[in-house]
């Protein structure tokens, strides 16, 4: 179903609680699988956490993880080492379009039964759970970090726990490092190391975790769409968002920093997060590398073109491999509206837009955060976006939110 956004205005100072991080939540539930002992407060509503949660904790042979492909790639890593469990790891037609060979080929380095019974190279994969004893593997690092994170995350259950070699440039980095402190905090920081590109992580061999609770943050990459309403919003507008920490693993909490570019000003009390318009872009050019947070790069487009600025993003080579390829849906979108778009295999550049077409249809590719990023531009012009259900991916609450947030001018 679409839905009709009409020319709107953010009210100022409301509150509003996010879920838990999607990202977190999904690390800690493949800890909390292999480690019974941890709980987790806070997880995410997100429709990927809870496909993962179902897949965890079931008993048939076929395990269809629709969209979700972070579940496909935690999964494939954790169901190797499940002794004695066979199972066939499938999902959506655009699941199947998307590459899993990396970490395949890596597994069976470690000795995993993975096979392809479709298209080599890419799910479904039909999985035989064994013990892995190899502790040793190379990976590239610039594709996709969630390959590294599903290796790290089975790490302490190996018999002799893992040394990973990632090759070349590291993409994600703030991904990875977010799987790297989890991983700290549960099992002791000296049980893992990351020098150079080689992490290693010990064997925890039946030993108790040294932290058997963890706390999920709430959502940065749901916050990044209302710093874009707020930055679309007159100066003094404010929004206060909870639960957030001032020193996030999330590599999204970079969303502090960039839109200072925009006029949007941070600040903590407590795990409480205020965000503040304060002033309008001094430059008309904005330009960032995003190689570490990609996931904001379609709610930064957006803000740029609404506000009439000249952009170019780079480090956006794994946009291709997401839910849909989201350089080409942006370039698509973005000139319905008007905007003039150029794109590469790693980069986006937007022209200055000096006005939006009203009424505008955006095709949202079952991609989340194509709606959801692109919704914030109601505060400048009407518009509507196809298959609103498509943000209970990651945010079930988002239309409710903006709902209860906005006001029709």
């Amino acid at each position: 179903m679409n839905i009709q956004l009409p020319h709107s205005i953010l009210q100022s100072g409301k509150h509003l609680l996010l879920s838990g991080s999607k990202s977190e939540s999904n690390r800690a539930l493949i800890l909390q699988a292999l480690f019974p002992e941890l709980t987790v407060q806070n997880l995410s509503t997100a429709d990927d956490t809870l496909l993962l949660q179902q897949a965890l904790t079931s008993h048939t042979e076929v395990v269809d993880i629709h969209h979700a492909g972070t579940a496909m790639r935690f999964l494939t890593a954790y169901f190797a080492i499940q002794q004695g469990k066979k199972v066939l790891l499938t999902g959506s037609p655009r699941m199947k379009e998307r590459p899993i060979h990396l970490l395949v080929n890596a597994l069976q380095q470690l000795g995993a039964d993975i096979t392809y019974t479709e298209k080599e190279g890419f799910p479904p994969i039909y999985i035989r759970g064994k013990k892995l004893t190899n502790n040793e593997v190379h990976i590239q690092g610039n594709v996709s970090s969630q390959y590294s994170s599903a290796l790290l995350l089975i790490a302490p259950a190996l018999p002799n726990g893992l040394t990973l070699h990632l090759e070349g440039e590291v993409t994600s980095l703030p991904y990875l490092k977010m799987t790297i402190n989890l991983l700290a905090h549960c099992i002791g920081q000296e049980q893992v190391s990351f020098k150079a590109n080689t992490i290693k992580v010990n064997t925890m061999n039946g030993k108790n975790l040294l932290h058997n609770s963890w706390e999920v943050e709430s959502d940065w990459s749901s916050a990044s769409y209302w710093y874009a309403f707020v930055a679309l919003s007159p100066i003094g507008t404010t929004l206060s968002l909870s639960y957030f920490k001032p020193h996030s693993l999330q590599g999204d909490s970079a969303l502090k920093t960039i839109y200072e570019f925009f006029g949007v000003h941070s600040s903590f009390k407590g795990n409480e997060l205020t965000i503040e318009k304060v002033a309008e872009p001094q430059q008309k050019r904005f330009e960032c590398n995003l190689n570490a947070t990609p996931d904001i790069a379609q709610t930064i487009a957006v803000t740029c073109v609404a506000m009439g600025l000249e952009c170019h993003l780079t480090g956006l080579h794994t946009l291709k491999i997401k839910e849909t390829d989201r350089l080409q849906a942006l370039q698509t979108e973005l000139r319905k509206l008007g905007a003039e778009v150029s794109i590469t295999h790693d980069s986006l550049h937007l022209a200055p837009c000096p006005h939006l077409r009203s009424g505008i249809s955006i095709a949202t590719y079952n991609d989340h955060r194509m709606a959801m990023a692109f919704t914030p531009l109601m505060l400048k012009t009407t518009l509507e976006i196809a298959d609103k259900e498509v943000v209970s991916k990651s945010y079930p609450s988002f239309w409710h939110d903006v709902a209860q947030l906005t006001v029709k001018r």
